[in-house]
């Protein structure tokens, strides 16, 4: 599963880029807000820390200006993905912006015949929030196993993107499920390597090491 970061916190970006795990990113302008700056800005910087999609959300909700948005984003960099709600005119957009070769992630789905309609439109990407259903009730995972169905039935090549991943148990679970790319805030991403036995056996191994006076020469 490809792992995105979902900041738009250029720092935190270009901290983590050079682990090779950092896939992509995804943004909008609620997480541009929080940073002060000039979201094209933003936007540019990140680009130039992660060659995979980064995706940027239109603030439009009509089909000329998702278009007109869209294609100022595109001009950013060729790894952009422009994000549009799944609405009609989002559709109508995502089709317009995919036939013209650019990548569209198609955010706040939120059931599987959204997911199917998102894909028959052209959709790069679809954004399933995981945490968002569960708040209501139901089950975010089984959503993603749902969609995973369908496009397999089909031969969608839209890419599974599970959003609203809020801890570990998400980004396991989106894995298990067939998520093509989990997308995680910093905090989740930090996590992942978190482990009780891992942490202890470090500490054994360089008990042992001292004690046994174990040195590396050369270095």
């Amino acid at each position: 599963m490809k792992i995105f970061l979902d900041t738009a916190d250029a720092k935190e970006i270009k901290e983590f880029a050079p682990t090779g795990l950092v896939d992509g990113v995804t943004t909008n302008p609620s997480l541009a807000a929080k940073t002060g700056r000039d979201y094209v800005e933003v936007l540019e910087e990140i680009c130039s820390y992660v060659s995979g999609s980064v995706s940027a959300e239109v603030l439009a909700l009509d089909y000329d200006g998702m278009m007109a948005q869209g294609k100022r984003f595109a001009k950013i960099a060729k790894n952009i993905t422009i994000k549009v709600p799944l609405t009609w005119d989002g559709l109508k957009a995502c089709k317009a912006l995919s036939g013209d070769g650019l990548m569209v992630n198609v955010t706040l789905c939120f059931s599987p015949i959204q997911a199917m309609v998102a894909a028959k439109a052209g959709a790069t990407f679809i954004s399933p929030f995981i945490g968002r259903v569960d708040d209501m009730g139901a089950d975010g995972i089984g959503l993603i196993r749902e969609i995973r169905a369908i496009y397999d039935n089909y031969d969608f090549k839209t890419q599974i993107l599970a959003a609203s991943i809020r801890n570990l148990s998400h980004v396991r679970e989106a894995a298990l499920a067939g998520a093509d790319v989990g997308t995680m805030p910093v905090s989740v991403f930090k996590a992942l390597l978190n482990h009780p036995l891992t942490d202890k056996g470090i500490e054994g191994f360089m008990a042992d090491a001292k004690k046994a006076g174990v040195k590396i020469s050369g270095v």
